[in-house]
C-alpha cells in the first residue's frame, strides 16, 4: 500500500508541474486541486450510479439515450443528492470531457463544455441540503484566466494535456478500505505549502504537527463526538485527528479565507467525510462566530500568530471575553483564540493549539488573561515547546497550550521542552516519529502520574511537573526555561595548559617575525612590523 501510495503521489506532483512554468504556486494549486476533485466526484457519481442501476441491467453511461431517460435521471438525480450531495450527469463525467478534449488524438475545445460542467455540479445541488456544502467549490478554478495562455486554444490545450494524464491514473475508489486519494491530495497540499512562503500558514499546519495535537485530543479515546478548529484552513488538522482516533461523529470548522475555505471543503470530501458529517463557515473567527451555540469535546488549532484584531470595547459584553475584565491586545490575537476556544469546549474536553512563545510571558492584558486561566479556572493542563523553524514562513519558536476544563491533575502543569529534538531537512526543522512518541509517551506519563502527587523532575532537561505554587510565585509566567533546566555545564578550562599553549605560540611568532624580517632584508624593503 505504500508503495502506491507513493506512486500516486508523485504521479499527481508530476502532473501539477505540467502548471509550474505557467503560473505562481497558489494559482496552479487551485487548478490541478480542482481537477483532481472534479475527476473524483465524477468517478463517485459513476460508481453510486452504477450501483443503484445494476438491477435494472445498464450502466450510467447506457442512461442517456434510454427509452426511460427522463425518470431514470430524475431517480438517480434524488438518490445522488442525498448520499453524495451532488449530481453529474453520464455526458458530464470527468472520463467524457478528457475523452472529447482528445478526440482522435487531436485537442479539440472542451473549455466552454467544462465551464459548465463545473458551474453545473454546484447548480445541481441548489435547495438541497448539501448546497451549502459545495456552493462556490469551483470559483477559484478561472478557465478565462490568461495564466492558462494567451489564446483560448493555448488554455484549451493546457487543459486538456492536464485531463489527459490525471485520466490515465486510477484513484482506486472502488477499494472502500483505501484512502490513497486523499492521502496524495493532502500530500499535494503539504507540498504547495512547502513552496508557498509566508502565505503556507493561512491553509496548511506540518503533519508532524497536526499528528502531535490531534493525539493530545485524543488521549485515551477511541471515538469522539465533535472535533472543532476555528481557523481550520485546509482542513489537514480536523483529518489528523479522525485519523487518530478512528470515529468522528461531526467535523466543524470556520475559516476566513474564501479560497482556503473552499479547499478544507473539498479535502472533506475528497477523505469520504459526508457532506451531513461536516459544516465548514467562511467568516471571521473572532468578530463573527458561527458555532457559538455549540460545545465541543475536542479542539484543535494553529491561530495565525499575533494577528491583528479589532478589540472592539462591545467584546467585554460577549461572553466568550466577559469573566476575563480584559481583551487581548488589537495587535496580537493570541488569546482572544484561546478564549474564544475555552468558551467553545465541552465540560468533558481537551484542547490544544499552537501558539508564538510570547503568551507564554507576555504581561499586560495577555498576562492578565493567563493568570485568570490558571489561578481561577485551572484550565491549563500542559505547555509544550516546539522546535524553531518547524512552520512554513516563519522561523519562530512555538508552543502548544493544552487546556481541560474538568483536569485529573488539578494542582500542578507539565512542562515540556522538545525544541532541540528535531531533524533538519533542507531548510526546515521537522518533528521524527521518535519525537512525537517521546512528547505523548511524557504526557501520558504525566496523566498516569494523577494519583502518586509526583511533582518536580519528570525527565532531566525535558519535562518538569509544576505545582500551581510554582506558578504563582513566578506570577503566572509560564516560560518554559523557568520550570525545565537545560543549562548543559561547560567543561572547566585548563588555565596552566592554556597558559603553556600561549607561551609556546609566542615562541613560535618570534621565530616566524625573524625569518619574516630576513626576507625583507634580502629583498631590500621595510619589515611588516
Amino acid at each position: 500500500m505504500t508503495e502506491q501510495k507513493q506512486q500516486l503521489e508523485q504521479q499527481l506532483w508530476n502532473i501539477a508541474n505540467t502548471l509550474r512554468g505557467k503560473m505562481d504556486a497558489d494559482d496552479f494549486r487551485d487548478y490541478i486541486l480542482g481537477f483532481i476533485f472534479y475527476k473524483y466526484l465524477s468517478r463517485k457519481m459513476e460508481l453510486y450510479a452504477n450501483e443503484i442501476l445494476q438491477p435494472d441491467g445498464i450502466t450510467f453511461a447506457e442512461v442517456e439515450g434510454h427509452e426511460q431517460e427522463a425518470e431514470l435521471m430524475e431517480a438517480l438525480k434524488d438518490a445522488a443528492l442525498d448520499k453524495l450531495g451532488y449530481f453529474l450527469a453520464p455526458s458530464e463525467l470527468f472520463s467524457a470531457l478528457a475523452g472529447r478534449g482528445n478526440a482522435g488524438g487531436k485537442n479539440q475545445f472542451i473549455l466552454g463544455d467544462l465551464a459548465k460542467v463545473l458551474t453545473h455540479i454546484e447548480q445541481s445541488t441548489m435547495g438541497s441540503e448539501s448546497e451549502e456544502d459545495f456552493g462556490n467549490l469551483f470559483e477559484d478554478l478561472d478557465l478565462t484566466s490568461s495564466k492558462l495562455g494567451k489564446s483560448e486554444n493555448d488554455k484549451n490545450e493546457l487543459i486538456v494535456k492536464v485531463l489527459s494524464h490525471l485520466e490515465d491514473i486510477d484513484f482506486d475508489l472502488e477499494n472502500s478500505d483505501s484512502d490513497l486519494l486523499g492521502d496524495a491530495y493532502e500530500y499535494l497540499i503539504g507540498q504547495f505549502a512547502s513552496g508557498a512562503g509566508k502565505k503556507a500558514g493561512e491553509f496548511y499546519t506540518p503533519q508532524q504537527v497536526s499528528k502531535v495535537l490531534a493525539q493530545l485530543v485524543t488521549v485515551g479515546k477511541d471515538k469522539l463526538k465533535s472535533v472543532y478548529d476555528p481557523t481550520c484552513g485546509s482542513g489537514s488538522l480536523l483529518l489528523r485527528v479522525a485519523k487518530e482516533v478512528g470515529d468522528v461523529s461531526a467535523f466543524y470548522g470556520q475559516e476566513m479565507n474564501p479560497t482556503t475555505y473552499n479547499l478544507c471543503r473539498m479535502n472533506m470530501i475528497m477523505h469520504d467525510v459526508h457532506y451531513k458529517r461536516f459544516d465548514i463557515k467562511n467568516e471571521n473567527t473572532l468578530e463573527k462566530p458561527q458555532h457559538e451555540e455549540l460545545r465541543f469535546e475536542a479542539i484543535v488549532a494553529n491561530p495565525p500568530f499575533s494577528a491583528k484584531w479589532s478589540a472592539s470595547p462591545l467584546f467585554m459584553s460577549d461572553d466568550r471575553f466577559s469573566i476575563y475584565g480584559k481583551l487581548a491586545p488589537k495587535s496580537k490575537a493570541d488569546f482572544a483564540f484561546v478564549q474564544h476556544m475555552v468558551h467553545q469546549l465541552a465540560d468533558n474536553g481537551t484542547m490544544a493549539c499552537v501558539l508564538p512563545h510570547g503568551v507564554l510571558f507576555r504581561g499586560a492584558a495577555e498576562g492578565h488573561i493567563r493568570k485568570y486561566l490558571i489561578q481561577e479556572k485551572n484550565y491549563l493542563d500542559a505547555v509544550i515547546g516546539l522546535p524553531a523553524n518547524i512552520f512554513y514562513g516563519t522561523s519562530i519558536p512555538t508552543c502548544i497550550l493544552v487546556l481541560k476544563k474538568e483536569r485529573k491533575d488539578k494542582d500542578k502543569v507539565l512542562f515540556i521542552d522538545a525544541s532541540q529534538h528535531f531533524e533538519k531537512v533542507k531548510t526546515q526543522n521537522y518533528l521524527r516519529e521518535e519525537d512525537i512518541s517521546k512528547i505523548m509517551d511524557t504526557y501520558k506519563k504525566y496523566l498516569s502520574s494523577s494519583e502518586s502527587g509526583l511533582k518536580g523532575v519528570l525527565e532531566d532537561k525535558f519535562a518538569y511537573i509544576a505545582s500551581l505554587e510554582e506558578l504563582a510565585e513566578n506570577d503566572y509566567n509560564l516560560n518554559i526555561p523557568r520550570y525545565v533546566d537545560t543549562f548543559e555545564e561547560e567543561a572547566p578550562v585548563d588555565l596552566a595548559a592554556v597558559s603553556m599553549e600561549l607561551k609556546a605560540l609566542n615562541k613560535d611568532m618570534v621565530s616566524t617575525n625573524a625569518t619574516i624580517a630576513d626576507f625583507c632584508e634580502q629583498l631590500g624593503i621595510n619589515t611588516p612590523f
